[in-house]
């Protein structure tokens, strides 16, 4: 099964073929901290569910083709030294994907999929970095840090893929959000 994904103003598109290897909100202060400040971006769409977390499909990357529309890619990093980078759509400051250096897994933001239709979340990780005036239900599980499924999904998709890390050398750009 392939499906294209688009910015908002449909000027980026991306291919992704079949189901991802996990979906999971992310409380960590990291994604809370920039998806607060690509939210502020002009015309950048809010992102976050109500308690703050960030949803995500994590696809192997050789699931994900681009194939319009890679020279509005640009990235943001929260610090120059910081190991995860954030890709925006710049024509719509539409968030697209979390890459960890080195990583063979993209973590797609939800908000690509239509309403209603993105891949349905499994887990909820670093919960430890959420203040304690927060409180999150229990109609998924929620682990303080990332947990042995989360970890499972990521290794099993990596020997899969016979251990490669594919790069992604296109994006040149990047941002100051």
């Amino acid at each position: 099964m392939t499906r294209t994904l688009t910015c908002r103003c449909g000027a980026v598109h991306l291919q992704i073929d079949g189901a991802p290897m996990i979906g999971a909100e992310c409380y960590c202060t990291s994604c809370r901290t920039a998806a607060a400040k690509l939210e502020a971006l002009p015309g950048a769409p809010n992102f976050r569910n109500a308690e703050g977390g960030t949803p995500y499909a994590l696809y192997r990357k050789d699931r994900v083709r681009f194939t319009k529309g890679t020279e509005k890619l640009a990235e943001h990093r929260l610090t120059p030294k910081s190991h995860t980078r954030r890709v925006v759509a710049t024509c719509c400051n539409t968030p697209v994907f979390v890459e960890f250096q080195n990583g063979h897994w993209l973590s797609l933001y939800a908000g690509l999929w239509p309403a209603g239709e993105a891949p349905a979340m499994q887990l909820r990780t670093m919960i430890s970095d959420l203040p304690p005036d927060v409180a999150l239900d229990d109609r998924l599980p929620n682990a303080k840090q990332q947990n042995f499924g989360f970890f499972a999904a990521l290794l099993g998709a990596w020997v899969a893929m016979g251990f490669a890390v594919p790069q992604l050398d296109f994006i040149k750009g990047s941002i100051d959000a």
